[in-house]
């Protein structure tokens, strides 16, 4: 495909919360067609309270449109988003149209099927389809049912194929399926779905037993098994850039709850576990039970990894061990899915957006609506950015997060791709901690010992400078920072405004982090540190801000991959809160509660004492 566009299928049962999720996935977007397959009138009232309650959720954004013909729906405005609520409904009117509920009758249904994969192929803007899944839907007890049950599993699979992603939704809870490693369904009309390729599937033979026995037609073999499919990277629609104005200028920060806090600890007291069994992730889950508010707390289903790119001048002074270039070529890789974060994320369900800040070319659309230049100028011997371009930054990355919380993300990942961008992070944690370059200069991408001794005489030259700005976060973001470790600066700030927690991955966000902190005091409290990168100056910054990393596995890529891989223990940690059961519940004996036997006789020494 030459377009961006992201089609999404989101599959789920009846009440699952498939809806709220696929309306969740356009949370960003200002325009979006509701294509409504199903009767908006009825005598039934539970039909009616069903639309009710999708009508009170969806804003002024949507525009509805009721129809069965999906395909000419699409075709009409194939440049605007559109919702599609659901296939279920569609499906239905598809069998109705030829009048297909027959018991016995053979339904073809490829000419609709086909026009609607076809319109969906054609779609510039993004896509969300609703539907049922196979199974999930009816239960066939009946002719009809078995019919709707065979059309819709081919129609799930159909529109699959033409798919980047398809979430299953289970209990309010989304899974990214990973692409089908077998043979896929083709076209076929009911009870005949046939593999994609010349593959053969077991057939039906007959046995001395009862019934039918399953003859393999070939060796079934465990190699078709595949890892999760990498998430491939969405970009922003269009809008009207924020406003600069008074960007360094964030509200006060209202800290996590602490006696919500206390209420998780007394919880995780009565678990069945002995006390304080699960070590660090027991505090991480009160964290996050603070920052909610709640205990116990909600599950993390909805996390987002925002990737920050820009180049940067100094990099064209031998500091990276990679050309300037290649920020270029790793945004294209990020976005079509192909590096180690979309991998990572396609494994724990994370959402992934990586927006152009100053990267030195031209990139899609959807990519660059926040660019505020081409490549940050060179730290060593002038600004990176002027004063305008770094509040620009710092309102793209408050704008972001604000669009990211509104659409119901529920945990944030920052993440980052430059070369050379070690070099400006390690500028600003020297600079803020008072550190001698020896101390702090890593080898970021792995420069060799003439690289890092280019690096180290860089990092003195933009500390140097860095000086005479070092109270003013705006002006150092300015002098030795860039566009995209300033937009980190908005991002990471307005998160701790919007009361989100974050992971913070490795040198480069942290360092942005410290500067955000100076920002908006207090919104350290909002964040956990992923992990520990190599970089010496990491870990000062994360010292600085007094974090301690949920992993140390000598890492150094960025990307947001450290913060990704630690996304699983968070999740876990919240969980845990949430299902884990109580001694009482159990019907386990609590190790701290008083002996029954030792306190009756210990009350009855009292009393003949007395």
């Amino acid at each position: 495909m030459t377009d961006r566009a992201v089609r999404t299928l989101v599959l789920g049962g009846v009440r699952s919360g498939k809806s709220a999720h696929g309306e969740s996935l356009l949370g960003e977007h200002r325009q979006i067609r509701y294509l409504a397959t199903g009767p908006l009138t009825s005598s039934d009232g539970d039909w009616m309270d069903r639309v009710r309650i999708h009508r009170e959720r969806r804003d002024d954004r949507y525009t509805t449109i009721e129809t069965t013909d999906l395909g000419h729906a699409l075709r009409a405005a194939p440049d605007i988003p559109a919702l599609v609520d659901d296939l279920g409904n569609w499906l239905t009117a598809q069998i109705d149209a030829v009048h297909g509920w027959t018991s016995g009758s053979e339904i073809d249904l490829d000419g609709p099927i086909d026009d609607l994969c076809d319109a969906l192929g054609a779609m510039t803007a993004d896509v969300v389809l609703i539907s049922p899944e196979a199974g999930l839907s009816l239960v066939p007890p009946t002719p009809a049912g078995r019919v709707f049950q065979d059309l819709l599993g081919t129609l799930n699979a159909r529109v699959a194929q033409v798919c980047e992603r398809v979430d299953l939704v289970v209990a309010g809870r989304v899974l990214n399926l990973p692409a089908a490693p077998g043979p896929m369904l083709t076209r076929s009309t009911t009870g005949s779905a046939t593999p994609a390729s010349d593959t053969q599937l077991p057939t039906a033979t007959t046995s001395d037993h009862d019934g039918p026995t399953l003859t393999p037609s070939i060796a079934i073999t465990t190699t078709d098994i595949s890892a999760p499919e990498p998430v491939a990277a969405v970009g922003f629609s269009a809008g009207p850039r924020p406003d600069p104005t008074d960007a360094e200028v964030f509200a006060p920060i209202t800290p996590p709850d602490e006696a919500i806090a206390q209420d998780a600890r007394r919880r995780h007291a009565t678990l069945t576990k002995p006390p304080g069994s699960l070590g660090r992730v027991e505090e991480i889950g009160v964290w996050i039970a603070a920052c909610q508010g709640q205990c116990p707390p909600a599950p993390l289903t909805s996390p987002t990894v925002v990737v920050f790119a820009g180049d940067h001048g100094v990099a064209r002074g031998g500091v990276s061990a990679f050309p300037p270039e290649v920020t270029a070529q790793m945004v294209a890789n990020i976005s079509a899915g192909g590096a180690a974060v979309n991998v990572m994320a396609g494994r724990v369900g994370a959402t992934v957006k990586v927006v152009d800040m100053s990267v030195d070319a031209d990139t899609a659309p959807e990519l660059s609506r926040y660019k505020v230049r081409r490549s940050s100028d060179d730290l060593r011997t002038t600004d990176a950015l002027t004063l305008a371009e770094a509040r620009e930054a710092l309102a793209a990355g408050r704008a972001i997060a604000d669009d990211l919380v509104d659409s119901g993300t529920d945990l944030l990942i920052a993440g980052e791709m430059g070369i050379g961008n070690t070099t400006p992070a390690t500028v600003l944690v020297g600079a803020l901690t008072r550190r001698e370059p020896v101390e702090i200069v890593g080898r970021g991408t792995g420069v060799d010992d003439a690289g890092w001794m280019r690096k180290t005489a860089a990092i003195r030259d933009g500390m140097r400078r860095a000086r005479k700005v070092i109270h003013d976060p705006l002006a150092l973001l300015a002098a030795v920072g860039g566009a995209d470790l300033a937009a980190t600066v908005g991002f990471l700030a307005q998160a701790a405004v919007r009361r989100t927690p974050v992971i913070l991955d490795g040198v480069v966000i942290t360092a942005a982090a410290m500067v955000a902190n100076e920002l908006a005091p207090g919104a350290m409290r909002w964040w956990i540190a992923g992990h520990r990168s190599v970089e010496p100056a990491h870990q000062i910054a994360l010292e600085h801000l007094d974090l301690v990393p949920v992993l140390d596995l000598s890492m150094r890529l960025g990307e947001g991959s450290g913060a990704v891989l630690a996304l699983p223990i968070v999740q876990s940690a919240a969980d845990l809160l949430v299902s884990m059961a109580t001694f009482g519940e159990a019907g386990v004996t609590d190790k701290s509660a008083p002996d029954a036997n030792t306190t009756a006789g210990a009350t009855t020494a009292d009393a003949e004492t007395s």
